[in-house]
């Protein structure tokens, strides 16, 4: 593992207590130019998790808590008269930073929700005729609460499209959860969080993350995933080719994280539901029957290994 990346993880470590694999696979989402969402109950660490990550890679770190009354000019920012000057001034919304935290998306209006996707797929903001850049590296780590939950409503398709994964935090076991409680006994370890890198330096891990080696076999798994999915008599709506790019995408971060510069099979088995699950459309029948998507993506997963 490069050193950077492996003081980076350690350093999360230090506050996110159990949860391991959660930042590995964050890691890797922003290592691959991509935005997370995070699916779970209120009070297991999503934000903690955030907060830790902008510290950690010294970005710029804004959160907004998404209720039914936002409105899109929070996230894009507003134009406003200036009597001194004779001229309109615009006032940035919360999308102009490098890491924003959208806490509880799905409680948001759809007018809301659209003006985050056009931020999080074209990078930039469009206010008053005039179009601003949002300044790289960007991510958006989204939280939402399971769906059913009052005053929440389901994100459409098409911006769960976006999304390069989707996570569940999960509770802690038993020893993490006395450990985390023992650590926050006297002090909050997010301030004693060490900076390791910088902007600049994350936006060149990114780059030697797009540049690793994806062999034309690596390529052609990848497809033959991808057709199961939409073969899949259980699956209604199959991966896009976006989704086929995330895949790509997330396994050569899984494989820089793993100290090469070049892709294997495991890397993307490793990374595949985490970028599929939340992409597919499965079937009403598969609900009665009790089959769920983990359950649908590991055997896809099988039945392609086995030809």
């Amino acid at each position: 593992m490069n050193k950077k990346i492996e003081d980076i993880v350690s350093e999360v470590k230090k506050v996110v207590i159990g949860k391991d694999e959660i930042i590995e696979k964050v890691l890797m989402a922003i290592l691959a130019g991509g935005h997370i969402l995070l699916e779970d109950v209120p009070g297991v660490g999503k934000t903690t998790l955030a907060l830790t990550f902008s510290k950690v890679l010294g970005l710029d770190y804004k959160r907004m808590q998404f209720t039914p009354d936002s409105v899109p000019s929070d996230i894009t920012g507003f134009s406003v008269y200036n009597k001194n000057s004779g001229e309109f001034q615009y006032m940035e919304g919360c999308a102009m930073t490098n890491l924003l935290l959208a806490d509880e998306i799905n409680r948001a209006s759809s007018k809301t929700q659209s003006a985050l996707l056009e931020v999080m797929e074209e990078g930039k903001i469009t206010v008053d005729g005039v179009t601003r850049t949002v300044e790289k590296p960007f991510v958006v780590i989204a939280t939402q609460n399971p769906t059913g939950w009052i005053g929440t409503q389901s994100l459409p398709n098409s911006q769960l499209d976006r999304f390069m994964i989707r996570l569940n935090m999960g509770y802690p076991d038993m020893n993490n959860l006395i450990e985390i409680m023992k650590d926050r006994h006297h002090e909050n370890p997010l301030d004693k969080v060490k900076h390791v890198i910088n902007k600049n330096e994350l936006i060149n891990l990114q780059e030697l993350a797009g540049n690793i080696y994806v062999s034309d076999e690596i390529y052609e798994y990848i497809s033959k995933l991808v057709e199961k999915t939409r073969e899949h008599e259980l699956i209604k709506l199959g991966i896009s080719p976006r989704g086929a790019l995330a895949i790509c995408k997330m396994a050569k971060a899984k494989a820089m994280l793993g100290g090469r510069d070049y892709v294997v099979p495991q890397d993307v088995q490793y990374i595949f539901k985490d970028v599929c699950s939340h992409r597919i459309i499965v079937e009403s029948r598969s609900m009665i029957n009790e089959v769920n998507t983990d359950e649908i993506m590991k055997e896809i997963i099988e039945s392609v290994e086995n030809e």
